[in-house]
């Protein structure tokens, strides 16, 4: 007997939702009062379909085993869970649901009376369509390698300690949530139901093709199945089909010799790239230094962005391996879509980079000279005569401010005659600068991506002397700063205790006191003459700074950007899951024709089961982690800080730069053995698979043979027993 006041749901397909004829309802049960309804097969009896599935007739002809969908979806068997638009029963049963369709749109009624104590929960679904790539999923899909995030949160703390505070800060009020959580007054314990959730979701994943598969073969149900055709009809047969014969002879013939010969000649060029590839891949991430020291790839955006190409080709390939492998198993197997959409969004990139690369290096080798003209310009203008005009500028009281004329001429001289040098040299190199540029648009044909890492690097190569200015004045500003407020504590008759990290109390001299004070006086006055300087440069460096983190972001976008994702989300949403929601429709009492309220029927609660499409804020998250990260690193007041007291602001480390770029690729690549390995075992196991057999009703069978009259096969799926009773034909217990 079932308890009082329980709740009882039911999962329904909506496209079932409206038929007219009568059916029998067959699905999983994964409890007592937990039912899901993968197919109604009409104008059958009952028991002509508890022993199709007994001898897995209607699983004839599956294309895959069906020990995968069993797995997937808890290793239930198939039951009659009920009949649709028959006579009703007066009695509710839980293991005979006597349903009706509903008129008019309105959602099927459940025959389940009040006296009962049940309250019954039919939840409405879509079915997905896995020819289309449709799939539910309670958590949104991911677009980026887990294996990856770790790395790139790892490289974080290793690389980039600027905002190592704001870090400590975070731990400790995570810590504090969870000393939180720990005094929760009340806790609910996960109901049967609910832990249910995710193999249910996975059982609605497969109903689509389940449900096509049984509706083929509904026809053998009940039905006897026809002998085998005799010697001599099947002379005529062949005589008859004698060209459909040769020609598959022909296609035999291809796939045994030819085919195999040049899908051999294609994995040993494509090893060949791949060894290549490889070797230049080594040469990248050579440390330039013994120890930990920086690789090249890590120093110049050029070779970052050749890293970064090389490493996408290496992984095609397995991409393609994998998703070739998806084809030989169930659609409703969704492992593999995450990576059919990472793979294809890199395709895409990749072309439209291309695209963009033959447009751009056109224009630039037509007009080769005149952008060598305006590059030079843009040099002599911004990067020599503009920075002479300034520090000429400061050397003569700027802005009515009255410097120290003797340290500003020091200081300007010096910065004048460094730039004097620096012009001289780039004087020297400016006939080459049309032959730059056109080695700029010729890369631009590999993609738009490589000639933006190129111009990155030359801009760094051109603004080197504003770098060393940057530094020398910092260093500069920072020991005259730091004097000054040592100074300062002697002459209150303090001083700064290292070890302890504090400022004690100290007694000085006389002539402590009056050469400190002198001293004092002299650097505090001198102060603000190093303070434009520094000023100047600083400005001058984080104008190139921004520069160069929108060259950056304009690289992120060409090799991370989520077109595919995006074009999906547009084309067909519930190819791209975030999750899903339940949504309470309405609690009708209908009879069979849908007019009217029937008087002592239990309610029944109607919820609609929706897939929910990734948000975009998820979409586009690597995007607003790289900008997080930057104005951690640029943005954050102990930057403010630096700048203020002269300490140097490191560049944000290319890594954790790049990070967000390499977000789709593995941490570790596949080399070129193992690679090798992949593709000649893919091969074989293809030509395995042509040869193989298939396995009758999607079940194994020993010996390879049925057994059985009439070739029916006799282990095929059995009804699964409820509480132990065996039931008649019209599904009753007895």
């Amino acid at each position: 007997m079932t308890a009082h006041h329980e709740s009882m749901r039911v999962f329904w397909p909506a496209d079932i939702a409206n038929l007219s004829r009568p059916g029998v309802l067959v699905g999983w049960r994964n409890s007592d009062l937990d039912v899901i309804v993968i197919s109604v097969l009409q104008d059958v009896e009952i028991r002509s379909v508890e022993n199709a599935l007994q001898v897995g007739t209607l699983f004839r002809g599956t294309p895959h085993a069906m020990n995968e969908i069993q797995e997937r979806c808890g290793n239930l068997e198939f039951e009659v869970l009920g009949t649709l638009n028959k006579s009703q029963s007066t009695k509710f049963d839980p293991f005979h649901l006597s349903a009706v369709s509903g008129r008019r749109g309105l959602p099927p009624t459940i025959w389940c009376p009040e006296s009962v104590g049940i309250t019954l929960q039919v939840v409405i679904f879509e079915r997905p369509d896995p020819n289309r790539m449709q799939y539910m999923s309670l958590s949104p899909i991911p677009l980026t390698l887990g294996e990856t995030r770790d790395r790139i949160d790892e490289e974080n703390r290793l690389f980039d300690n600027i905002d190592a505070d704001t870090v400590t800060q975070k731990k400790a009020k995570q810590l504090l949530v969870d000393k939180l959580k720990l005094h929760t007054v009340i806790r609910h314990a996960r109901t049967q139901q609910e832990l249910a959730l995710p193999t249910i979701i996975n059982q609605i994943n497969c109903s689509y093709e389940l449900d096509q598969l049984m509706q083929k073969n509904i026809g053998l149900v009940g039905v006897r199945t026809k002998r085998a055709l005799s010697v001599g009809e099947r002379v005529v047969e062949s005589a008859t089909n004698a060209r459909d014969t040769v020609l598959l002879e022909a296609k035999k013939i291809f796939r045994s010799y030819v085919w195999p010969v040049i899908a051999q000649i294609f994995i040993i060029l494509l090893i060949t790239n791949r060894a290549g590839g490889e070797l230049l891949l080594r040469v990248l991430e050579w440390p330039l230094l013994s120890g930990r020291s920086a690789a090249f790839k890590d120093l110049s955006a050029t070779a970052q962005q050749v890293d970064i190409r090389l490493q996408q080709f290496c992984y095609w390939p397995v991409q393609y391996l994998t998703l070739r492998r998806r084809r030989n198993n169930w659609g409703s197997i969704t492992n593999n879509h995450p990576e059919y959409i990472r793979f294809y969004n890199s395709l895409w990139l990749v072309a439209n980079d291309v695209i963009i690369g033959i447009a751009l290096g056109s224009y630039i080798i037509d007009n080769a000279d005149l952008v060598a003209a305006q590059m030079n310009h843009v040099v002599d203008s911004w990067f020599v005569e503009g920075l002479q005009r300034m520090i000429s500028w400061l050397m003569d009281w700027p802005a009515g401010l009255k410097l120290n004329n003797e340290l500003a001429a020091f200081l300007g001289d010096l910065f004048l005659w460094v730039i004097d040098y620096w012009a001289g040299c780039m004087q020297a190199l400016q006939p080459l600068l049309p032959h730059i540029v056109r080695l700029i648009g010729f890369s631009s044909f590999a993609g738009a991506s490589l000639p933006i890492s190129l111009f990155s690097d030359l801009v760094s190569i051109l603004t080197v002397h504003i770098y060393a200015f940057y530094i020398a004045s910092a260093r500069i500003y920072n020991w005259q700063l730091t004097i000054i407020v040592s100074l300062f504590h002697l002459f209150r008759g303090k001083k700064r205790n290292i070890l302890r990290n504090r400022i004690d109390s100290c007694d000085y001299d006389l002539d402590q006191l009056l050469l400190g004070t002198i001293l004092f006086t002299l650097l505090t006055f001198l102060l603000p003459t190093v303070g434009v300087f520094y000023t100047t440069f600083a400005s001058a460096r984080m104008g190139i700074i921004v520069l160069k983190a929108l060259l950056d972001t304009w690289l992120a976008c060409l090799n991370h950007f989520p077109l595919f994702a995006l074009m999906l989300r547009i084309k067909d949403s519930r190819r791209l899951p975030g999750g899903v929601r339940f949504e309470l429709q309405c609690t009708p009492k209908a009879d069979e024709n849908g007019t009217h309220t029937v008087t002592g029927l239990t309610s029944i609660a109607i919820i609609k089961l929706k897939s929910i499409a990734l948000p975009l804020s998820l979409t586009f998250s690597q995007y607003s982690q790289l900008a997080d990260r930057i104005q951690k690193h640029y943005a954050s007041p102990r930057v403010f800080f630096c700048l203020l007291t002269g300490q140097f602001i490191p560049p944000i480390h290319r890594k954790s730069l790049y990070s967000l770029q390499y977000s789709m690729l593995p941490v570790r690549r596949v080399g070129v053995g193992e690679l090798w390995r992949m593709l000649s075992g893919d091969r074989s196991s293809n030509q395995v698979r042509q040869r193989a057999n298939g396995v009758p009703n999607g079940f194994p069978v020993a010996g390879g043979r049925r057994d059985g009259m009439n070739g029916r096969a006799t282990n095929g799926m059995k009804a699964k027993a409820n509480g132990g009773k065996k039931r008649d034909g019209g599904g009753r217990n007895r």
